[in-house]
Protein backbone atom coordinates (compact mmCIF):
# COMPACT_ATOMS: atom_id res chain seq x y z
CA UNK A 1 0.00 0.00 0.00
CA UNK A 2 2.84 2.40 0.86
CA UNK A 3 4.52 1.73 -2.50
CA UNK A 4 1.26 2.45 -4.34
CA UNK A 5 0.64 5.69 -2.42
CA UNK A 6 4.20 6.82 -3.07
CA UNK A 7 3.81 6.13 -6.78
CA UNK A 8 0.54 8.05 -6.96
CA UNK A 9 2.11 10.99 -5.13
CA UNK A 10 5.03 11.08 -7.57
CA UNK A 11 2.66 10.98 -10.56
CA UNK A 12 0.52 13.82 -9.16
CA UNK A 13 3.63 15.84 -8.33
CA UNK A 14 4.94 15.40 -11.87
CA UNK A 15 1.63 16.48 -13.40
CA UNK A 16 1.48 19.57 -11.18
CA UNK A 17 5.04 20.55 -12.09
CA UNK A 18 4.30 20.15 -15.80
CA UNK A 19 1.14 22.31 -15.48
CA UNK A 20 3.04 25.04 -13.65
CA UNK A 21 5.70 25.10 -16.34
CA UNK A 22 3.07 25.50 -19.07
CA UNK A 23 1.38 28.44 -17.29
CA UNK A 24 4.57 30.37 -16.51
CA UNK A 25 4.92 33.74 -18.29
CA UNK A 26 6.70 33.65 -21.63
CA UNK A 27 10.13 35.32 -21.30
CA UNK A 28 10.87 38.47 -23.33
CA UNK A 29 12.22 37.60 -26.76
CA UNK A 30 15.74 38.74 -27.67
CA UNK A 31 15.77 41.24 -30.55
CA UNK A 32 16.40 39.54 -33.86
CA UNK A 33 19.58 41.50 -34.63
CA UNK A 34 21.27 40.39 -31.38
CA UNK A 35 20.25 36.76 -31.55
CA UNK A 36 23.15 34.32 -31.59
CA UNK A 37 23.33 31.49 -34.11
CA UNK A 38 21.96 28.20 -32.86
CA UNK A 39 24.74 25.81 -31.82
CA UNK A 40 25.21 22.64 -33.82
CA UNK A 41 24.39 19.54 -31.75
CA UNK A 42 26.48 16.52 -32.55
CA UNK A 43 24.58 13.24 -32.58
CA UNK A 44 25.60 11.08 -29.65
CA UNK A 45 26.00 7.35 -29.73
CA UNK A 46 22.78 5.62 -28.81
CA UNK A 47 22.92 3.85 -25.46
CA UNK A 48 22.40 0.11 -25.34
CA UNK A 49 18.79 -0.79 -24.47
CA UNK A 50 18.21 -1.71 -20.85
CA UNK A 51 17.22 -5.33 -20.37
CA UNK A 52 14.67 -6.24 -17.75
CA UNK A 53 13.38 -9.79 -17.47
CA UNK A 54 10.42 -10.21 -15.09
CA UNK A 55 10.51 -13.34 -12.94
CA UNK A 56 7.56 -14.57 -10.90
CA UNK A 57 7.16 -17.42 -8.43
CA UNK A 58 4.78 -18.57 -5.72
CA UNK A 59 6.71 -18.54 -2.42
CA UNK A 60 6.86 -21.87 -0.58
CA UNK A 61 4.59 -22.01 2.50
CA UNK A 62 7.32 -21.60 5.10
CA UNK A 63 9.01 -18.68 6.83
CA UNK A 64 12.59 -17.96 5.85
CA UNK A 65 14.87 -16.21 3.38
CA UNK A 66 15.11 -16.65 -0.36
CA UNK A 67 18.12 -17.42 -2.53
CA UNK A 68 17.46 -17.28 -6.27
CA UNK A 69 19.81 -17.99 -9.17
CA UNK A 70 19.88 -17.88 -12.98
CA UNK A 71 21.14 -20.88 -14.97
CA UNK A 72 22.00 -20.99 -18.67
CA UNK A 73 21.03 -23.66 -21.21
CA UNK A 74 24.00 -25.78 -20.08
CA UNK A 75 22.65 -25.74 -16.50
CA UNK A 76 25.53 -23.53 -15.35
CA UNK A 77 24.82 -20.97 -12.61
CA UNK A 78 25.55 -17.57 -14.19
CA UNK A 79 23.99 -15.17 -11.69
CA UNK A 80 23.16 -15.14 -7.98
CA UNK A 81 20.16 -12.83 -8.22
CA UNK A 82 19.11 -12.99 -4.56
CA UNK A 83 21.09 -14.24 -1.58
CA UNK A 84 19.25 -14.77 1.73
CA UNK A 85 16.72 -12.09 0.79
CA UNK A 86 13.66 -11.38 2.90
CA UNK A 87 10.30 -11.95 1.23
CA UNK A 88 9.19 -8.34 1.73
CA UNK A 89 11.79 -7.02 -0.75
CA UNK A 90 9.90 -8.71 -3.61
CA UNK A 91 6.95 -7.14 -5.39
CA UNK A 92 3.55 -8.80 -5.07
CA UNK A 93 2.21 -9.31 -8.59
CA UNK A 94 -0.56 -11.55 -9.95
CA UNK A 95 -0.78 -13.71 -6.81
CA UNK A 96 2.97 -14.31 -6.90
CA UNK A 97 6.23 -12.65 -5.93
CA UNK A 98 8.05 -10.75 -8.65
CA UNK A 99 11.63 -9.71 -9.23
CA UNK A 100 13.61 -8.69 -12.33
CA UNK A 101 16.89 -9.68 -13.92
CA UNK A 102 19.00 -7.30 -16.00
CA UNK A 103 20.48 -10.00 -18.24
CA UNK A 104 23.95 -9.76 -16.66
CA UNK A 105 26.16 -12.31 -14.96
CA UNK A 106 27.81 -11.93 -11.55
CA UNK A 107 30.67 -9.99 -13.16
CA UNK A 108 28.26 -7.38 -14.55
CA UNK A 109 28.67 -8.56 -18.14
CA UNK A 110 25.76 -8.79 -20.57
CA UNK A 111 24.93 -12.40 -21.36
CA UNK A 112 24.12 -13.64 -24.84
CA UNK A 113 20.47 -14.01 -25.88
CA UNK A 114 19.03 -17.46 -25.40
CA UNK A 115 17.17 -19.74 -23.05
CA UNK A 116 17.73 -19.42 -19.29
CA UNK A 117 16.11 -20.76 -16.15
CA UNK A 118 15.52 -19.25 -12.71
CA UNK A 119 15.09 -21.35 -9.60
CA UNK A 120 15.81 -21.08 -5.93
CA UNK A 121 15.27 -22.12 -2.33
CA UNK A 122 13.46 -20.80 0.70
CA UNK A 123 15.56 -21.51 3.81
CA UNK A 124 14.31 -21.39 7.39
CA UNK A 125 16.49 -19.96 10.15
CA UNK A 126 19.38 -22.19 11.14
CA UNK A 127 20.35 -22.93 14.71
CA UNK A 128 24.13 -22.78 14.99
CA UNK A 129 26.04 -23.54 18.19
CA UNK A 130 29.73 -23.02 18.88
CA UNK A 131 31.23 -26.34 19.99
CA UNK A 132 34.67 -24.89 20.71
CA UNK A 133 38.16 -25.08 19.24
CA UNK A 134 39.76 -28.32 18.07
CA UNK A 135 43.21 -29.17 16.78
CA UNK A 136 41.92 -30.59 13.47
CA UNK A 137 38.74 -31.88 11.80
CA UNK A 138 38.16 -35.64 12.15
CA UNK A 139 39.23 -37.94 9.35
CA UNK A 140 36.73 -38.58 6.57
CA UNK A 141 34.89 -35.25 6.59
CA UNK A 142 34.16 -33.62 3.23
CA UNK A 143 32.70 -30.41 1.78
CA UNK A 144 29.17 -31.82 1.25
CA UNK A 145 26.40 -33.98 2.68
CA UNK A 146 23.12 -35.38 1.36
CA UNK A 147 19.99 -33.79 2.84
CA UNK A 148 16.31 -34.57 2.36
CA UNK A 149 14.48 -31.25 2.08
CA UNK A 150 10.98 -30.38 3.21
CA UNK A 151 8.70 -31.10 0.24
CA UNK A 152 7.07 -28.07 -1.36
CA UNK A 153 3.36 -28.96 -1.73
CA UNK A 154 2.91 -26.30 -4.43
CA UNK A 155 5.15 -27.92 -7.04
CA UNK A 156 6.48 -31.26 -8.23
CA UNK A 157 10.24 -30.95 -7.90
CA UNK A 158 13.06 -33.48 -8.22
CA UNK A 159 15.20 -31.62 -5.68
CA UNK A 160 13.63 -33.24 -2.56
CA UNK A 161 17.06 -34.77 -1.85
CA UNK A 162 20.06 -32.57 -2.56
CA UNK A 163 23.79 -32.42 -2.10
CA UNK A 164 24.29 -29.61 0.41
CA UNK A 165 27.74 -28.08 0.32
CA UNK A 166 29.67 -25.67 2.53
CA UNK A 167 31.71 -22.73 1.29
CA UNK A 168 33.21 -19.46 2.43
CA UNK A 169 34.06 -15.97 1.25
CA UNK A 170 35.85 -13.00 2.83
CA UNK A 171 33.07 -12.54 5.38
CA UNK A 172 31.57 -15.85 6.43
CA UNK A 173 31.00 -19.56 5.96
CA UNK A 174 27.73 -20.66 4.37
CA UNK A 175 25.65 -23.52 3.04
CA UNK A 176 25.36 -23.67 -0.75
CA UNK A 177 24.17 -25.82 -3.62
CA UNK A 178 26.95 -27.79 -5.27
CA UNK A 179 26.74 -25.57 -8.34
CA UNK A 180 27.42 -22.47 -6.23
CA UNK A 181 24.16 -20.83 -5.07
CA UNK A 182 24.63 -19.57 -1.47
CA UNK A 183 21.71 -20.61 0.74
CA UNK A 184 22.33 -19.64 4.36
CA UNK A 185 25.12 -18.11 6.44
CA UNK A 186 26.64 -20.50 8.98
CA UNK A 187 29.07 -18.26 10.83
CA UNK A 188 30.46 -14.77 10.22
CA UNK A 189 34.23 -15.13 10.20
CA UNK A 190 36.88 -13.49 7.98
CA UNK A 191 40.08 -15.07 6.71
CA UNK A 192 38.75 -18.61 6.40
CA UNK A 193 40.85 -21.07 4.41
CA UNK A 194 38.78 -24.25 4.64
CA UNK A 195 35.30 -25.43 5.71
CA UNK A 196 34.29 -29.08 6.14
CA UNK A 197 31.04 -30.82 7.11
CA UNK A 198 29.77 -34.13 8.47
CA UNK A 199 26.15 -35.19 8.82
CA UNK A 200 24.77 -35.66 12.35
CA UNK A 201 21.39 -37.33 11.93
CA UNK A 202 18.79 -36.24 9.38
CA UNK A 203 18.38 -32.64 10.52
CA UNK A 204 21.78 -31.46 11.74
CA UNK A 205 25.47 -31.42 10.88
CA UNK A 206 28.88 -30.76 12.39
CA UNK A 207 30.99 -28.11 10.68
CA UNK A 208 34.68 -27.32 11.04
CA UNK A 209 36.11 -24.06 9.75
CA UNK A 210 39.79 -23.17 9.66
CA UNK A 211 41.28 -19.66 9.52
CA UNK A 212 45.02 -20.29 9.85
CA UNK A 213 45.07 -19.80 13.62
CA UNK A 214 42.96 -22.81 14.56
CA UNK A 215 39.90 -24.89 13.77
CA UNK A 216 36.47 -23.97 15.11
CA UNK A 217 33.83 -26.65 15.58
CA UNK A 218 30.20 -25.65 14.98
CA UNK A 219 26.95 -27.60 15.17
CA UNK A 220 24.05 -26.60 12.89
CA UNK A 221 20.48 -27.88 13.13
CA UNK A 222 17.35 -27.33 11.02
CA UNK A 223 19.43 -27.96 7.91
CA UNK A 224 16.51 -29.85 6.36
CA UNK A 225 14.18 -26.83 6.63
CA UNK A 226 14.55 -25.81 2.99
CA UNK A 227 12.03 -25.78 0.15
CA UNK A 228 12.83 -25.63 -3.55
CA UNK A 229 10.87 -23.52 -6.04
CA UNK A 230 11.13 -22.86 -9.76
CA UNK A 231 10.47 -19.78 -11.91
CA UNK A 232 10.72 -21.84 -15.11
CA UNK A 233 12.48 -21.27 -18.43
CA UNK A 234 12.48 -18.00 -20.35
CA UNK A 235 14.13 -16.35 -23.35
CA UNK A 236 16.64 -13.53 -22.90
CA UNK A 237 16.43 -11.20 -25.89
Amino acid sequence: MTKKLSLRFLILFGLASASFAQESPTPTAIPEQSALPSPTISPSASAAPTRSVPLRFVPPPMEGTISLGIWDSNDKLVRVLHRESKIDIFTIDENALKTTWDGKNDAGEDLTPGKYRARGYLVAKLQVEDAGKVTAPPDGVTDRISVKLVANPLISDTRSVMELGVGFDSKASFFKTMDGLPLATINEAPNLSRVMIEKDGEKSANIWQEDGTGVEHLHASNIDKMMAFDCGFFELK
